[in-house]
């Protein structure tokens, strides 16, 4: 991937969402505004929608946030021995725009970038190793897997290429009712097909090895989805793009963000779970009726309810994620969508590795590997093992090398047992275990994507998960509803499922 392609690009798009010009037609005259916003979930998606509501409806609406969790989310940290660790989400793509905007706007500094270098694991060694030299590491792909790497990067760019569509559209205010409208006004045709194959379909298709598929791509999307190349092909591009150079990350932490936008949004943090959300009709000055979202909820002080012109759920509506009840909603609205989320569970560890464990007879001393990566072996019992920084980087800070006791994260798919800590580590200060059901089980064809309008003025914004996700995903996705929201509230549907950007921008000359 070429480095200086990319950052034209992110300028260029940066360029434009600087300008904040929306459009370049005249504002039509806006309805009266809602006067209570309610959004359920206080993550990455949470905050950001509020955010975006916020930009969207002005200073005049009251915005509550539903969270009986801390604020985060899936982002979280971690503290042992004197600092504190990434747990949950952990790296962001450099052409991530809203995860850009927000720390400029927030004025929060990304994360001292340290070195890293990775190495693959089959469960029994280490079956590559990275150099300190891109010369060598090049000539190693080269032998052993010919092109293929080059050309994953090649394809990989051409979709973030049309994935960087989304950033014109949101800029120019348009809005997708669906994820399938919101994927197609991104890539047509080819991005709904990614969605509906797997990830080995696409590339073997695009004339990829399955060696390379088995020995590069899987080890890449266990790491970052705990799931074989049979997860879809959008979402393994998503993982793969997660691959790239340049990934970075927030100073003192990712969750730092959330906090941030929840701030700048002027929003109250209502810290309680949402229990059932029904709809309760009223009578207005006029003498029409009038349709509100009455959201029961408990707090420390017990139930209570709230009435909101516009909800946000931003929490998945799945199993084991929550258990809100839709009631008196015609159609219906589950209180569980089809599909699971798939559990990856983050063990940290402040020890001595192993290296045995590794199968490998370098010295501890000399193994500078941050980043151990696994092939999708039978029998495996860690998805990865990573040498983990703080999220603030101290003065004078480096990496300690294996042969020193510092912190580790171990992925995998079940709670690590005594038997298997000591086969890892000749040694262990602390261990924290982190269970999380972070992202969807993906099995492909997923026909049944849950809906952004769940009703007329309710709002489903992890309905983009089922895509890919990531915090980006989830920034894109608080944006499409903000907008969407503003849109129907207001009645402007010119602005709503309307793709060929650039021909509709020439009609506004």
């Amino acid at each position: 991937m070429n480095p200086r392609t990319l950052s034209l690009r992110a300028l260029l798009f940066l360029g434009l969402w600087q300008t904040g010009w929306r459009s370049l037609a005249s504002a039509p005259e806006l309805q009266d505004p809602p006067k209570k916003i309610a959004v359920v979930g206080a993550g990455i998606g949470g905050t950001a929608a509020a955010f975006f509501l916020r930009q969207e409806f002005g200073a005049g609406v009251k915005i509550d946030v539903f969270e009986p969790g801390s604020v985060g989310g899936r982002l979280e940290t971690v503290k042992m021995g004197d600092y504190e660790y990434e747990t949950g989400g952990s790296v962001i793509h450099p052409l991530n725009l809203h995860m850009k905007h927000f720390i400029e706007k927030l004025g929060i500094p990304p994360r001292k970038d340290v070195p890293t270098k990775m190495a693959i694991f089959d469960g029994k060694e280490l079956t590559f190793e990275e150099s300190n030299w891109f010369i060598v590491n090049f000539l190693r792909m080269l032998w052993r897997y010919g092109f293929n790497f080059l050309r994953m990067q090649m394809w990989v760019e051409s979709i973030l290429d049309k994935f960087m569509r989304i950033y014109q559209y949101q800029q120019y205010g348009y809005s997708f009712s669906s994820v399938e409208r919101l994927l197609h006004a991104m890539g047509g045709d080819s991005f709904l097909t990614l969605v509906n194959e797997t990830l080995e379909e696409t590339m073997i298709s695009q004339g990829f090895s399955q060696i390379f598929l088995n020995d590069i791509v899987a080890p890449i999307t266990r790491v970052n989805y705990g799931q074989s190349v049979r997860i879809n092909g959008f979402v393994g591009a998503v993982s793969l793009a997660g691959a790239d150079s340049g990934l970075w990350a927030v100073d003192g932490g990712n969750k730092r963000v959330c906090t941030g936008l929840l701030y700048h949004s002027k929003s109250e943090l209502i810290s309680a779970r949402v229990t059932s959300i029904s709809v309760k009709v009223r009578p207005s000055k006029t003498g029409a009726t009038t349709s509100f979202y009455e959201v029961n909820y408990v707090d420390a002080s017990g139930s209570a309810h709230s009435l909101y012109d516009i909800v946000v759920i931003a929490t998945p509506l799945h199993q084991g994620k929550s258990d809100i009840a839709f009631s008196g909603f015609s159609p219906p609205i589950p209180s569980h969508y089809p599909g699971r989320y798939h559990q990856t569970v983050s063990t940290l560890v402040h020890g001595l590795l192993n290296m045995s464990y590794l199968g490998t007879a370098e010295p501890a001393s000399k193994f500078t590997v941050s980043d151990v990566l696994t092939t999708d072996t039978k029998g495996s019992v860690i998805n990865s093992l990573s040498s983990i920084d703080p999220v603030h980087i101290p003065p004078g800070y480096n990496r300690p090398p294996a042969s020193q006791t510092k912190v580790w994260k171990v992925f995998s798919q079940h709670s690590l047992t005594q038997e298997q800590l000591q086969d890892m580590f000749i040694s262990r200060d602390s261990v924290s275990e982190t269970k999380w059901l972070a992202y969807p089980t993906y099995h492909p064809p997923h026909r049944k994507t849950p809906p952004f309008i769940l009703h007329n003025r309710l709002y489903y914004l992890n309905a983009v998960e089922w895509a890919a996700s990531a915090m980006e995903m989830s920034a894109i996705s608080a944006r499409n509803v903000a907008l969407l929201a503003h849109h129907r509230w207001h009645q402007q549907e010119g602005k709503i499922d309307q793709e060929d950007l650039h021909t509709r921008l020439r009609g506004e000359l």
